[in-house]
């Protein structure tokens, strides 16, 4: 064999040698020491990469966590169960976090709201806001195209009569559709609030009435009707404070136009029994006129107009009144 070449080798194998212990050198000098807690927190949480927490992805905040530079609880999706592991894995404990729901605020779908024209393009709602706002005349409303519905990374939104309808059980508040949303018809409310107001709209009532059958007038009904001074008028729009809100149901059976929604299908009814002493109290503070009777006589509940509010058996000092719930109930 040439020597030339075998001097030509074995150079080769004592500079890859060299050069490999370097390296070997510099990378355990100026290694990055990685949290190995950053591991475990990773396997905690749900991996979504949603970015709700804000951090960008589940890694970024795996790292902002194990450097407290982020709370045990920020993982959105997550909820109480991933951020009591993630407490597990810090030695700490994470706080009560409320559980948040997406919610549609536009009742105007394909029957209710007009268009003022027709739009052939991408089916992006954020492409086709950038047409004169998008073919609705209304320029608050749902443009309709499912942009929310696609983007969700858990599921919980689907389209029916151009409308987005959340699964409030799949729903995990993430907020992505409130971001990819163009014009802000999507909002998180708290999860056990089920009264809410299905319009977006900030016109006058005269205008909301040109360009929709559902929206929100500025009728101040809920506002004067609401006993814990929960819903108010606001720039032209009710907007429920759910601090206050006791999900009665009033205001929804107030609206006249009925753009505030109860997400309750069958709302429990009330009853009065042979205990009442016709003192009259609970037919002062019945919002619907559902109870009659003279006084000091046995009232009764006309169960078509009840809502069932609770409002009666508040006042009522004989605890006559009764809430029954199921449909046969209610037929008996």
């Amino acid at each position: 064999m040439d020597p030339l070449f075998i001097s030509a080798i074995v150079l080769l194998g004592v500079m890859g040698f060299v050069f490999g212990a370097i390296i070997a050198v510099v990378a355990r000098r100026f290694a990055v020491k990685t949290d190995p807690r950053v591991k475990h927190i990773m396997d905690a949480l749900p991996g979504a990469n949603c970015g709700a927490c804000g951090y960008p992805g589940c890694l970024g905040l795996a790292e902002a966590i194990a450097k407290g530079e982020a709370p045990v609880d920020a993982c959105i999706p997550g909820g109480k169960e991933v951020a009591d592991k993630i407490a597990e894995i810090m030695g700490t404990e994470a706080s009560e976090r409320i559980r948040m729901v997406a919610v549609a605020k536009c009742s105007g779908g394909c029957e209710n709201a007009y268009d003022k024209m027709e739009y052939h393009g991408e089916m992006d709602c954020r492409i086709a806001y950038l047409t004169s706002g998008g073919p609705k005349s209304c320029q608050y409303g749902c443009l309709g195209f499912g942009t929310c519905a696609e983007e969700c990374p858990f599921g919980a939104i689907t389209m029916v009569d151009g409308l987005p309808v959340v699964d409030d059980e799949t729903c995990t508040g993430c907020g992505v559709c409130v971001n990819v949303c163009p014009v802000g018809v999507m909002e998180l409310i708290p999860y056990n609030s089920k009264v809410y107001v299905a319009c977006n709209s900030r016109d006058k009532g005269v205008a909301v009435r040109k360009f929709c059958k559902t929206g929100c007038i500025a009728c101040r009904l809920c506002e004067k009707s609401c006993p814990y001074d929960a819903i108010h008028i606001t720039d032209n729009l009710a907007k429920v404070d759910y601090s206050r809100c006791t999900n009665c149901g009033i205001c929804v059976a107030k609206c006249p136009t009925k753009c505030i929604l109860d997400k309750i299908e069958t709302r429990p009814k009330v009853y009065i029994t042979g205990d009442c002493t016709g003192c009259g109290e609970c037919k002062k503070v019945c919002p619907v006129k559902a109870i009659t009777g003279e006084e000091g006589e046995q009232h009764k509940v006309d169960m078509d107009r009840c809502i069932g509010c609770g409002e009666c058996i508040k006042v009522c000092p004989a605890s006559a009144i009764r809430i029954i719930g199921s449909p046969a109930e209610v037929a008996s």
